[in-house]
């Protein structure tokens, strides 16, 4: 995901470049109409020129036709001059406004809007990423699939508006439990899938998982009912593909959940 926001910044500055060097351009042109202009004033002036008792005196006639002339050439230069810098700072707002609404409809698009964590749609880009990192680096890479126990005993208990609430509590509590380099997941329905970039093992996450778990059942938001969690962890090793890391999370998600009950 970084790396796609990255990429986007690269595109928007090389295009404000290019918006530049065409500003750039349009000064040299106006320069050089100025030149042009200056070197007309002069032809009139430098021929009418002469030296009397040491001094340089000047006498020109000019008629009134190029006077207009220069006049309206001077005018048409300032008013080019103008219209165009602000239709590239229109061009270069429009190049930013566009590019910033079009980032937020696609992250708009990878975020589960209930617990506001990335969604499933997002997950094989997201793991393409970190396994191509792991890959690169040659650092461990562990994955967890995050299964709330006895849900549908929530929804029926509670209601769905409660459910909901809870689905989002969970994930705010799995967010504060990882690192800002790891990734949060919404798998579906009452599952999670965490990344844990650069990492062996999820002990410490589970234990922090757990213990946040547990005050926020001691805050008593469910009367006479605990959320516990059931979670399974697979470790990825090169070759390995994100459905048999799936399949392994679950396999041993399950086996944790028959062993609580």
């Amino acid at each position: 995901m970084q790396q796609k926001s990255n990429s986007v910044l690269a595109k928007v500055s090389r295009e404000l470049s290019q918006l530049e060097k065409r500003d750039w351009e349009l000064w040299v042109i106006v320069s050089l109409a100025g030149v042009l202009v200056g070197i007309g004033f002069l032809a009139i002036l430098f021929p009418a020129a002469f030296l009397t008792q040491g001094s340089f005196r000047f006498e020109i006639t000019v008629s009134k036709q190029l006077v207009i002339a220069l006049a309206t050439l001077l005018v048409l230069l300032n008013t080019y001059l103008v219209t165009r810098r602000l239709e590239l700072r229109r061009m270069r707002e429009g190049l930013v406004s566009a590019t910033i609404q079009n980032e937020l409809v696609r992250l708009q698009s990878f975020t589960d809007p209930l617990t506001e964590i990335y969604n499933r749609r997002s997950l094989d880009d997201m793991a393409a990423r970190y396994i191509s990192h792991a890959r690169r680096s040659h650092k461990p890479l562990t994955f967890l699939l995050v299964d709330v126990d006895r849900f549908k005993q929530v929804n029926t208990r509670f209601g769905h508006l409660t459910g909901d609430f809870v689905l989002a509590e969970i994930a705010a509590l799995l967010k504060t439990s990882v690192r800002g380099s790891d990734a949060v997941v919404r798998y579906g329905g009452d599952e999670f899938f965490i990344i844990l970039a650069d990492t062996a093992g999820a002990g410490a996450v589970v234990h922090r998982a757990n213990t946040y778990l547990h005050e926020w059942n001691r805050a008593g938001h469910l009367d006479d009912f605990e959320i516990t969690l059931s979670i399974g962890v697979a470790e990825w090793s090169d070759g390995k593909t994100l459905d048999e890391i799936l399949d392994a999370a679950d396999r041993e998600m399950y086996a944790e959940k028959a062993a609580s009950r």
